[in-house]
């Protein structure tokens, strides 16, 4: 460490500093401005996009209210093209997927919802992904269904492990293999909360198998 006797000696040693140092010390404050100014700069852009988010998806919420449907899938387009990426885009779909079901356009529900299953966010795109098992358990689709739970990461989808093993149960119904339908069921009993509704369907095969021996 360099000890300097004189207030000239130290002032001398800050120019040398200053003049091999300048370049790199307005560089750095300089980028070190930017980076700043541009951070806050995305967050504000940021609470102005979710905040106009927020004010289009509550504008869809009363249009479905209103029964008004052709504004209803104008503004959940508009959320696609101009929000794309955010919840308020996700759920925006859900209800547009939703209200394409109750019109009978199954086809372009299911691709609306096959869409959002392959979203990053994992909790709308598990809640996608089971109601699209759900209607293709509606139309008829019980293989196809049952591939669609099979492709689901078990680890990203542990908290809705019941909610798929009541699926592969009904799809299985459907198919007439009683007997994997009731270990579905009984994984979903097991993996979830008490359910009447589930308690009733594994009770329910077991009246069906009892009418089968006695025949």
């Amino acid at each position: 460490m360099e000890i300097y006797e004189t207030e000239e000696e130290q002032v001398e040693a800050l120019k040398r500093w200053w003049k091999e140092n300048s370049t790199s010390a307005i560089v750095g404050l300089v980028v070190g401005l930017i980076i700043i100014l541009g951070w806050n700069y995305w967050l504000d852009h940021k609470k102005e996009r979710a905040a106009q988010a927020s004010v289009t998806y509550s504008q869809l919420l009363k249009a479905l209210d209103e029964n008004k449907n052709d504004s209803v899938e104008k503004l959940a387009e508009h959320m696609q093209k101009q929000f794309n990426g955010t919840e308020y885009a996700a759920f925006s779909a859900l209800l547009e997927a939703k209200l394409k079901s109750q019109q009978g356009d199954f086809a372009a529900a299911k691709q609306i919802l096959k869409t959002i299953a392959a979203e990053p966010n994992k909790h709308l795109s598990n809640v996608a992904r089971i109601r699209l098992v759900r209607l293709m358990l509606a139309t008829g689709e019980y293989e196809q269904g049952l591939q669609v739970i099979n492709e689901v990461d078990a680890k990203e989808a542990t908290s809705y492990s019941a909610n798929y093993d009541e699926l592969v149960g009904d799809l299985y119904v459907a198919l007439d293999r009683l007997d994997e339908a009731r270990t579905s069921y009984q994984n979903a009993l097991r993996n979830g909360q008490p359910s009447p509704l589930l308690q009733f369907k594994i009770d329910d095969l077991t009246a069906q198998e009892k009418l089968e021996t006695q025949k």
